[in-house]
């Protein structure tokens, strides 16, 4: 058997105390969790019981599903009841689409041009881009529908996507800017110095390190466009019309009754396709983040 030694002037090793509780500390900061957290899914979670409930119950303040049923949803998709919601979905892929490939195609060369070189008025850009990001859409409601009439383009779906790019535009070109300016710039260097140009250093280089942030700003615009409402309420007609203004259209399965089970359980349908979006996407990015480390 091996005896400890004991050092005259060394306190001996105090056995580790037992680990206490939660400390107050921690006990605030999951409080603080879950009364955000509840904040913003208790509309969620109204919405999508109201949804499963019978139209006759629609005011009912009953916490849990009651009175459950699917005639919402199929009264979403009847089209004798004048809902063409299907059609409205797939229009609103379209522009969402459309408006997110655009807006990245555009937004990455520009940010990587803010972000790496130096040109004269490259702040006074930036300023200009950020005020952009800031007009509000009702000013250029009017502009825009005399413009699109003029031109043969009311109820287009050019007329809803151009608009919408001129949003996102700011937004993603913002983003990435910010992103690439925290891309190292030894790699690019390292990729000229091999021989490759400015063009093939950004494409076989930077892009790849720049996945994370391209696939944020997708998930961005994508939700910006998803959920534009002004600018198409005035500019669509019963063809282009998108689900948002499709919503806000809708016809109720009784005569003068506002259907508020319908709209929520199309409410409860065009989320469903933010949160595919979003887990399918939400890989990719912690990938691109652990992927774009530098050794």
């Amino acid at each position: 058997m091996s005896t400890a030694v004991v050092t005259p002037g060394i306190p001996r090793p105090t056995v580790a105390r037992r680990r206490r509780g939660p400390s107050l500390a921690s006990i605030r900061t999951y409080a603080g969790l879950a009364v955000i957290v509840v904040w913003g899914l208790a509309p969620v979670y109204w919405m999508v019981v109201t949804a499963f409930r019978d139209s006759d119950y629609t005011f009912d303040t009953t916490p849990w599903p009651t009175h459950v049923t699917l005639d919402n949803f199929a009264n979403v998709f009847s089209t004798d009841a004048g809902n063409h919601f299907a059609r409205a979905l797939v229009n609103s892929t379209i522009i969402g689409a459309v408006t997110t490939a655009i807006g990245l195609i555009v937004g990455v060369g520009t940010a990587y041009a803010l972000a790496r070189l130096q040109f004269r008025g490259k702040h006074a850009v930036l300023g200009i881009i950020l005020a952009a990001s800031m007009f509000p859409g009702v000013a250029v409601l009017t502009p825009l529908f005399q413009l699109f009439t003029s031109m043969g383009w009311f109820g287009t779906y050019q007329a809803l996507i151009i608009p919408n790019i001129s949003f996102v535009l700011p937004l993603t070109i913002y983003t990435l800017t910010a992103f690439f300016k925290e891309l190292p710039w030894e790699l690019e260097e390292a990729a000229r110095i091999d021989g490759a140009s400015r063009r093939q250093a950004f494409r076989m280089v930077l892009l790849p390190l720049a996945a994370p942030g391209l696939f944020t700003t997708a998930i961005l615009a994508f939700i910006a466009s998803w959920n534009e409402y002004l600018i198409s309420s005035q500019l669509s007609n019963d063809i282009t019309q998108p689900a948002t203004v499709a919503i806000a259209q809708f016809a109720g399965s009784k005569p003068h009754e506002e259907p508020f089970t319908s709209v929520m359980a199309a409410g409860t349908i065009v989320t469903i396709p933010l949160v595919i979006i979003v887990l399918l996407l939400q890989r990719r990015i912690v990938s691109g983040l652990t992927a774009g480390g530098v050794k």
